[in-house]
């Protein structure tokens, strides 16, 4: 397959500003990211060149956190052979095995990591679980060997979707795994919502997870710094959740939330 390598200087004052980006060139068509280069199949940056300059374009005349230096064609080459070459199968606890493809989540970052640790501690017998934004499928393979009677992990990225369903598969875990296209929030339907994603996603997302989550259920997030704490609680109280643990790895937190009042 043709691939085009785009060299971007980033220079974001906030680092979920710099994820976002990220995630939109993904949306977009965007394969790999390694530093500053963003790799892209030859097909995808001839049909969507001027989408794509006007999204870097954009964020360059909003304050120039990006700017794009360079386009080149690469030669033909097998970018996933070499991507797994390079990032071999990650073992975890509880004999999770994880490819990472190029998804986020092999289960080492500081975020994944910190809700990994807090359900190894977690018995989610008989419940029914939601992984927001499953990259991998990391965060789902460890609540369905923690005994969740049901993973549902569901990720906006296509590529996301086909990594996490090979994890399963890999793990021998049945988890159903959907494009977001394929999914709805759906009432009092899970005991437990995991997000690894970005703040203002989470804020964007809060009603639909209180909705979600049966009365006594609990969402933990995660994916954002300490200073982004205080919105995220303003805006999880406003949907009928309280907050019962925060938990910091690093400069990143997890927040866990429970759905009505503690007893």
């Amino acid at each position: 397959m043709r691939y085009h390598v785009l060299h971007i200087k980033t220079s974001f004052p906030e680092e979920w500003r710099k994820a976002v980006f990220d995630q939109m060139l993904c949306t977009i068509g965007v394969d790999t990211i390694d530093g500053e280069f963003y790799y892209l199949p030859s097909e995808i940056w001839e049909q969507k060149e001027k989408l794509i300059r006007a999204t870097i374009g954009v964020e360059y005349h909003m304050d120039k956190s990006a700017q794009l230096i360079s386009v080149e064609a690469c030669p033909d080459e097998n970018w996933n052979a070499t991507w797994e070459a390079e990032h071999p199968m990650q073992e975890l606890p509880l004999g999770v095995k994880i490819v990472p493809h190029c998804a986020f989540g092999a289960g080492h970052h500081e975020t994944t990591s910190l809700i990994v640790d807090t359900l190894l501690t977690t018995d989610l017998s008989g419940k029914k679980v939601l992984d927001h934004g499953t990259g991998t499928g990391v965060l789902a393979i460890f609540a369905k060997r923690k005994g969740a009677a049901e993973v549902v992990a569901v990720d906006i990225d296509e590529k996301s979707v086909e990594n996490a369903k090979e994890n399963a598969e890999l793990n021998g875990e049945k988890i159903e795994v959907l494009h977001s296209s394929e999914f709805s929030f759906q009432n009092s339907a899970f005991s437990l919502i995991l997000a690894n994603i970005h703040r203002n996603i989470l804020i964007e997302y809060m009603p639909s997870y209180a909705a979600s989550l049966r009365e006594g259920g609990e969402l933990w997030i995660s994916g954002f710094y300490e200073a982004d704490c205080a919105p995220l609680k303003e805006t999880a109280e406003t949907q009928g959740l309280t907050l019962i643990q925060v938990l910091s790895r690093g400069e990143w937190q997890l927040m866990r939330y429970r759905k009505g009042e503690l007893r």
